[in-house]
Order: structure tokens, then sequence, then C-alpha cells
């Protein structure tokens, strides 16, 4: 607390992925190459991963997860960034047809102020 601030009510990461507003990808990831924690909003977990009825012969949701990871670390790349979000496109079948979506990566503090990226659509938060 400080003389002019204070917290009242504070949500925190693990809470989010404990009620799933957030899903962990952090174990596919590291396979993708990533250093730190990594999730997925639910919504982009739904939109993005989730294999979309009548398409569960041809795709599922672990290369589904593959694609979105593999496009971040792509819009991400090797560039040194002025910003702690990333914009990036992604293909994403629908079930009638592909649809490009935009995602951000978003690079924060975790609850213990270690780095972790989130993923979500752009008008998340």
């Amino acid at each position: 607390m400080t003389d002019n601030f204070e917290v009242i009510y504070a949500y925190t990461r693990s809470q989010a992925l404990a009620d799933g507003v957030l899903v962990d990808v952090t174990d596919t990831a590291r396979e993708a190459g990533f250093r730190v924690p990594v999730a997925l909003t639910s919504t982009v977990w739904e939109r993005c991963v989730s294999v979309p009825r009548g398409a569960e012969g041809e795709q599922d949701a672990r290369g589904r997860l593959w694609d979105v990871l593999w496009m971040c670390r792509v819009g991400i790349g090797g560039k040194h960034l002025d910003s702690p979000e990333v914009k990036f496109g992604l293909g994403v079948y629908t079930g009638e047809r592909n649809e490009l979506v935009t995602l951000k990566a978003v690079i924060g503090p975790d609850d213990d102020g270690g780095p972790c990226l989130t993923i979500m659509l752009p008008e998340e938060d």
C-alpha cells in the first residue's frame, strides 16, 4: 500500500487458471521453444484450438494448439521488441471454412513477478 493507492482486490493468474479463464499450455509451448510459462484465454482455446464439429477426424486439438504457438513464435521472431505485446495472424478452420484470426501475445509478470506469456484476442486484456 502507498499513501495514494490501496489494492482492494486482485485477480491473480493462478486464480484465472483455476477458474478456466486461462488455459495453461506451458508444456506444449516448451516443446515449441518458449522459455516462459504460456497460457491462452479460454476464448482463444475455444475459437482456435477446440476442434469444430465435423472436423474431428481431420484435425485434433494438439495440432491446432501447435499452429497457434508456431504462429506466435513467427510473430515474435528473433527481434527486439519495444512493446510487451505482439499481434499475429492465424488461419483457423471453423468447420465450414478457413478464417483469418488475429491474436495478440502479451508478456508480463506472473503472480511471483517472473515472466509469462498470454495469448488472447485483440479485444481481451
